[in-house]
């Protein structure tokens, strides 16, 4: 059982071990709150959080992008705290920015899995947004807290930073591939609800590895976390 104390000002490296249930009792360094876990062999945080529903992701992509940064994202065993966000609507970096098959999702659904694969070799996961318009949020990096000897064998390496910190690393670990494409969130592949962190904990910047569109701030990530593809 999790007993929140006071207010949740973020997740720090230490927070996997209360998270995954490794520790009873844990002061997150330099935040204002206490997670006491009781019966550490009852029911897991993914498993008493609520999935977020379909309508949770109605709203535009930038504004849910810094919104999903210490979610729980789960998809058979592995599961992980968001720690990176990128936004993409119709602009210039989008794959939504001209009408093509391949970007429909983010046109017509939100709340479901926009899954592309990329440079012949990679997949990347998205959530549609935006109800009514066009909108996605890349889940670009992770910091896992479940599942980790399968994500390692998935990712060959032993190198617990090196296993999701990038949107293709994160699917490799995860499995996810194209037949989550076009899939609603939730069910195998959910994403569960947490705390929402305060604007100070959140890092903004221009998006990566993109040549158009580099002037907008629409990179969100978890400040200090080392699990972010990039400081």
């Amino acid at each position: 059982m999790l007993i929140f104390v006071q207010g949740f000002t973020g997740l720090t490296r230490s927070a996997s071990a209360v998270l995954s249930g490794r520790t009873s009792d844990t002061f997150l360094r330099g935040h204002t709150f206490i997670i006491g876990i009781a019966h550490e062999s009852a029911v897991r945080y993914a498993g008493a959080m609520r999935p977020l529903p379909q309508e949770w992701f109605a709203r535009d992509a930038v504004e849910l992008a810094p919104k999903l940064l210490g979610k729980i994202i789960k998809k058979g065993s592995c599961e992980g705290i968001i720690v990176e966000t990128e936004a993409y609507t119709t602009d210039p970096a989008s794959h939504a920015y001209k009408l093509t098959p391949r970007s429909a999702p983010m046109r017509e659904t939100y709340g479901h899995w926009y899954v592309y694969f990329t440079y012949g070799m990679h997949y990347c996961a998205n959530t549609t947004t935006n109800k009514g318009s066009t909108g996605g949020v890349l889940i670009r990096a992770v910091e896992p807290i479940a599942g980790i000897p399968l994500m390692k064998r998935r990712r060959k390496t032993d190198v617990l930073k090196n296993l999701c910190s990038g949107p293709a690393k994160f699917c490799q670990a995860f499995g996810i591939g194209a037949h989550e494409n076009k899939s609603p969130v939730g069910g195998d592949l959910a994403i569960y609800d947490a705390p929402e962190l305060p604007p100070e904990a959140i890092g903004i910047s221009g998006r990566i590895g993109i040549t158009n569109g580099t002037d907008l701030p629409w990179r969100f990530y978890i400040k200090d976390n080392p699990f972010v593809s990039r400081p």
